[in-house]
């Protein structure tokens, strides 16, 4: 792919609705420099990213307004900080606190969803809050789904076991998209009565999956892509700082993290993964090779048609 005439010289065109980190960079950690933040940008455009959300994941509203003000000012430093970073995506601290569902997320965080503290996140983020995920069965999620829904804001299930009940209150209340589906589940589930079976067969949600072979076998990635409507499905990398990186020891913000040769990020002791080491140029190979698309259809899901269905593909072309 990397000789492809779409993704060959000249400017970055993919779009990652999912980064928590780049390039060796930890985008959870509150102390990220100016000169970081351009590396991970830099290193962001060589893989031919040109627009990304910086995702948060679950900690404190606390800990989260401060690290949406420090980006920010990152922002405001850096042209090219503000020109990539076109927004947030907020991961938690709403999401299902039980063991498998709630992956790598501190469930000490977690907390029942509320508008007041979504304002808070959304104001220290100076309204660039691009999207929201959130397991819609806990108490409040609905009128939290609204809200966002009304500014603007794309809400996504994510790290839930959403019940066809709760599931349909929340598309009734705005919900549109399925954060990296087929993931943040535990690994034994009922083999047909599952939070997976229940989201495949909803054609009102885009599907977000990963394609890095390792979170979905190719062949559960071509299963589920086959379930949903074609312009129902996008693709992200979920990447934490080792994308663009070498082998090694990284952290997700408190959490030490170990990616080896074969590129899969894994907390020590534990079964799940924490993020992806996945870049989306390769993202594009991948997709090609393991579900016979084009290169066209898989740059569309990579790129322009993120933006569309996050709402944003005007302001973009400004």
């Amino acid at each position: 792919m990397a000789s492809d005439p779409l993704l060959s010289a000249g400017k970055p065109v993919l779009f990652d609705l999912q980064v928590n980190g780049f390039a060796g960079v930890d985008f959870q950690r509150l102390n990220v420099s100016v000169n970081e933040m351009e590396h991970a940008v830099r290193a962001l455009h060589n893989h031919r990213t040109g627009k990304i959300l910086l995702t948060l994941i679950t900690d404190t509203i606390d800990n989260l307004c401060r690290k949406l003000e420090h980006f920010e000012y990152l922002r405001r430093q850096s042209e090219s900080t503000a020109e990539t970073v076109i927004g947030y995506h907020i991961e938690g601290p709403w999401l299902l606190p039980e063991p498998g569902f709630m992956g790598a997320h501190n469930p000490d965080c977690m907390t029942t969803p509320s508008i007041p503290d979504f304002d808070r996140l959304n104001t220290a983020a100076n309204g660039h809050i691009r999207l929201l995920t959130l397991a819609p069965e806990l108490t409040g999620s609905p009128e939290l789904i609204e809200h966002c829904t009304r500014r603007g804001v794309k809400v996504a299930i994510g790290h839930s076991n959403a019940s066809e009940e709760a599931i349909d209150i929340a598309i009734a209340a705005g919900m549109t998209l399925c954060t990296h589906l087929g993931n943040g589940v535990p690994s034994h589930l009922h083999r047909h009565d599952n939070v997976i079976q229940r989201l495949l067969t909803r054609d009102e949600l885009t599907a977000v999956f990963i394609p890095d072979g390792i979170h979905l076998p190719p062949h559960v990635l071509k299963n589920f892509v086959r379930a949903k409507p074609q312009d129902k499905v996008l693709f992200t990398t979920d990447c934490m700082a080792a994308a663009g990186a070498p082998a090694g020891t990284y952290s997700l913000g408190e959490i030490s993290i170990e990616v080896g040769e074969d590129r899969v990020v894994r907390e020590p002791g534990k079964s799940n993964f924490a993020g992806s080491s996945l870049t989306m140029d390769n993202a594009v190979t991948n997709i090609v090779q393991y579900l016979d698309w084009s290169p066209e259809q898989a740059l569309l899901a990579c790129s322009t048609g993120i933006a569309e269905v996050l709402g944003i593909a005007a302001e973009l072309s400004e």
